[in-house]
Formats: structure tokens, sequence, C-alpha cells
């Protein structure tokens, strides 16, 4: 089967339409980590009948025990979908054995900076390759702490990025029985029994997440941690991101609090960066908390176009858009 992609294999799985929109699901095989299996789905929408050329690239990356689906719901309900009919050429990727991205062989030793230094760079190529534009991000959790790593690390540079959305993304929060090493040690050892955490099992969502991603987080947050890979500061990095970043936060999130969120917006140092935090103090209609700030009736009404605003404000009209000089 031929390539979809001149850069690396890349299968179109499905063409489908959903209702009003168009949904291709692709999945890239670009062996460029350690592990050669590994292979990743996204999905690709548009609206089905607009002859108009597709409009921005916007990347929506999941959080922890999530999926597509957080951003475009099986009834073309999310951001994702939303986006999508405002004429935006969306895409949703899955991470590793995550949705309709299959297992790795590997799978077990999963980890963030993978995730950070291959997979995303290979998602922001193909979608530039296709869609002719630099795309925008948006990543919330654990998707939004990827990108973090990523822009910290350097993996995604300025250029090829038009921005950075995060929403409930924090490395800040302490968790002191992890810096007792007696207690870290026996965590670990206990960790490392399984090959994955279940999703349903802890009443945190559809997907599993493997054991690796769980040993690097007590990694980040053990006596001597820090938000880093071996050889490789993603905070320090993150003070050189000159990249338009917007940081939401939610005064109800349990998980991610306020102020964790905004010591990662503080250590960028970007001059256009902006962060929001949603709650009635602020002029929101309720105390948005994890999941209801991107998903729910009242984020459908005031964080959707907040977003959409966002990517209006930081997109640079393309040369066909861009007015003629007069001439005389």
């Amino acid at each position: 089967m031929q390539s979809s992609s001149k850069l690396f294999p890349v299968a179109l799985l499905s063409a489908e339409r959903r209702g009003d929109l168009s949904e291709d699901v692709y999945r890239i095989k670009a062996a460029n980590s350690p592990d050669a299996s590994v292979e990743l789905a996204v999905t690709r929408l548009g609206l089905a009948d607009s002859l108009a050329p597709r409009g921005v690239p916007v990347i929506l990356l999941h959080g922890s025990f999530s999926n597509r689906r957080f951003w475009y719901s099986a009834r073309g309900v999310g951001l994702g979908a939303w986006l999508a009919r405002a004429g935006y050429d969306v895409w949703i990727p899955e991470m590793r054995g995550h949705g309709l991205s299959p297992r790795n062989l590997d799978y077990a030793n999963n980890r963030v900076a993978d995730y950070a230094r291959f997979d995303l760079p290979v998602i922001n190529a193909f979608v530039h390759e296709q869609s002719g534009q630099v795309p925008h991000w948006v990543g919330h959790s654990l998707g939004g702490i990827t990108l973090a790593a990523a822009l910290g690390g350097g993996y995604l540079e300025a250029g090829q990025v038009a921005s950075v959305a995060l929403f409930g993304s924090q490395v800040s929060r302490r968790y002191w029985p992890l810096k007792i090493p007696p207690v870290a040690w026996g965590g670990r050892l206990l960790l490392k029994r399984f090959a994955h955490l279940s999703g349903a099992r802890l009443k945190r969502g559809p997907e599993d997440e493997p054991i690796g991603v769980a040993l690097e987080f007590m990694g980040w947050h053990g006596l001597f941690g820090g938000f880093r890979e071996a050889g490789c500061n993603w905070w320090a990095g993150l003070a050189q991101v000159q990249l338009p970043l917007l940081v939401v936060a939610a005064n109800g999130d349990q998980q991610d609090p306020p102020w964790a969120c905004r010591a990662l917006f503080e250590q960028c140092s970007a001059a256009a960066r902006q962060f929001v935090c949603l709650g009635r103090a602020e002029g929101f209609s309720e105390e948005f908390d994890h999941v209801q700030m991107l998903v729910s009736k009242a984020a459908q009404l005031e964080v959707w176009p907040m977003v959409e605003r966002w990517l209006v404000a930081h997109t640079a009209p393309s040369p066909l858009q861009q007015p003629l000089l007069a001439v005389g």
C-alpha cells in the first residue's frame, strides 16, 4: 500500500463521513524510536461538504487514561468537532497503546520522555506536511505535560509550532511521601510488578497507562527528582521557550491546582503568554474541575470560544490572506 506521507510510512486506515464531519484515520509507523514497533493513530476532522480549503491545523493531545473521545465523542460532540465546524483542520493523535494506537512491544516501559522526544515531532511533521501550515497544539493534563517536555527539551522548536495551549497541566504539586527514600523504593518495587495501571479499575478513564509513566512520575517527584530526563532538564529548558503560550487552570481542579499550573506558566518567558483560571471569581459561571474545564456544557459556552479567540490571535495570515500592496 502506498504511504500517505513522503516522510515515513503512513497508512490511511479509514475515511468516513460522521454526520456533517469527515473523519480520516491514519496510522504512522516512523520507526524513529528504540522500539521500532511503535505505531500512532491520528484522526483528522473536517467539514464533509465544504468545498473550501482546509483551515488552520490544530492538534489536540489527550491526557492520561484517555483517548481521542475526550475531544470528539461518537455523537460528534466535543472541542475537536466544534473547531472542525468552525473551519479548523483538526488532528487528534492517540498516544502509544491508547484508542486506535496499538500497544508497542515495549509498552510497559513507555514514558513521557518517549512521547516528547520521538512521537510529538513525528505527529507535528506529518500534520505540517499534510496541511502545508504550521500547527497549533492544545494539550490536557498529561497531554499538556508531554507538550511541556517537548518544548523544554527542544524537541518541538520555534517555527515548527504556531502556539501551545495547556489545560490542567503542572509538575509542581508536592507529593511528600515520595521524598522519603524507603517509601519511594517500596512504591517502585510494587509498581514494577505490573505492566500497566487500569483506568477502569481506578475509575480514572477508559484507557490503561503503562507502568513506565507511573515510575517516571515517581522519579520527577522523588527526593532528588525534577521535570527532566537523563541529560536534559526540561524545566530549565522551558525558560527559553518563546512560543505563544496559553495556560488554563480551574478553581475546582483538585488534581492539578491553579497555583501549580501557574508555576509552569511563570517558568516560561514567552512575551506572548496568558494565564486563565476558570472560576466564579474570574467571571466564569462555575468552578470548573479537571474534566469540566473542557468537557461540559459550560465549557462549550465559555471555554471553547476562548480557545478559538486564542487561535485567531496567534495565527499568522497565509500569503494568500495578506493584503496586496497598492500600485501607483
